[in-house]
């Protein structure tokens, strides 16, 4: 988001809302636009497990479905559903259970535009909570965002912030490709300014916030608040550091990323998922192959350690980035 648009973001009427209405409002608003979306998951018919389809299957009778206990199943529908001209929204209750869907969305989702010659579009969301939560243990605490930017014909949406989930959701249940829209459990009450009225975000802009010129944090997703914490308590002591929220893994926006490295000439990459092959190495590799003699320290990768996240609040929190790592991870460019 450039600077321009960012002020005129500011002058918009806004209201303070959660990240998790931020999702209710914007499926709400779109089953209303259009017929043909409708919720299929576990436990979407009364509320969900995090609250984000509450009462949506009195106001749209029939177009809010519970499922069996089937990730592959419900992905399978809504593979099905999209290619029949539907728009469905197929919620994954916990992320680490993508796993079980892996066909239907890698080798189905994902390919059948390009197997079929491009005589189908896919038009469906799959909202899948996503990252570490209180006392999660190893299934339900995964970050696997990186395994879909290996498998083409799938977009990759990382919203941030309660205004990036709604516009962005509606953007993809606007769209005509497969969007796998990850929401990180630990921002569903998160509040933030969302615009009145009806909007859209981008796929594939990021946003920056602050700017700067000492050095470039990169994250998105939860990993982007600590990256903001890190960066107030680095102004405090005079590093003018600045923000990206990528907001989109799949598309990525290279060129604010590349924009920024060339800029402050140090960069430092967050990540939430596991160190190897992760998103963040990705990042990582585009700024050194595209940005190297722009570097002024080599780039700083911070990533949870390739480890089961444990249970025991301690060591779960542990495993994954903080603040003052980021800080530090900072400090050590100069």
């Amino acid at each position: 988001m450039t600077t321009a648009e960012m002020t005129a973001a500011t002058q918009t009427a806004t209201r303070t809302i959660t990240f998790r209405d931020a999702i209710r409002e914007a499926l709400l608003e779109e089953m209303q636009r259009d017929d043909s979306v409708f919720i299929i998951g576990e436990c979407v018919e009364l509320r969900s497990a995090w609250r984000t389809t509450k009462d949506l299957s009195v106001l749209f009778p029939g177009r809010v479905r519970d499922t069996p206990i089937s990730e592959a199943a419900i992905v399978g529908a809504a593979v099905g559903a999209a290619m029949l001209g539907m728009h469905p929204v197929a919620e994954v209750m916990i992320g680490d259970f993508v796993t079980t869907c892996m066909d239907e969305l890698v080798n189905q989702a994902g390919k059948m535009r390009y197997m079929f010659g491009g005589q189908t579009d896919l038009p469906m969301v799959v909202r899948i909570p996503t990252g570490m939560v209180k006392n999660g243990g190893a299934q339900h605490s995964q970050t696997l965002e990186s395994w879909f930017m290996h498998a083409p014909g799938l977009l990759v949406a990382v919203p941030s912030t309660p205004a990036d989930a709604k516009g962005m959701l509606k953007t993809a249940l606007r769209g005509r490709d497969p969007v796998l829209f990850f929401e990180y459990k630990m921002l569903y009450g998160v509040k933030g300014d969302v615009p009145d009225g009806d909007y859209t975000v981008p796929l594939g802009r990021a946003r920056v916030a602050p700017e700067g010129n000492d050095a470039t944090i990169i994250s998105w997703g939860t990993m982007a608040h600590k990256a903001l914490a890190a960066a107030e308590t680095l102004a405090a002591e005079g590093r003018s550091v600045e923000v990206i929220d990528l907001r989109t893994l799949v598309p990525l926006d290279t060129n604010t990323i590349l924009r920024s490295v060339e800029k402050t000439h140090r960069a430092v990459v967050v990540d939430e998922g596991y160190r190897p092959a992760s998103a963040g190495s990705e990042v990582a590799a585009l700024i050194a192959e595209k940005a190297f003699y722009a570097l002024d320290a080599p780039i700083k990768r911070l990533a949870s350690p390739a480890v089961p996240k444990p249970f025991a609040t301690p060591l779960e929190l542990a495993t994954v980035p903080q603040p003052e790592d980021i800080v530090r991870a900072v400090r050590e460019l100069f």
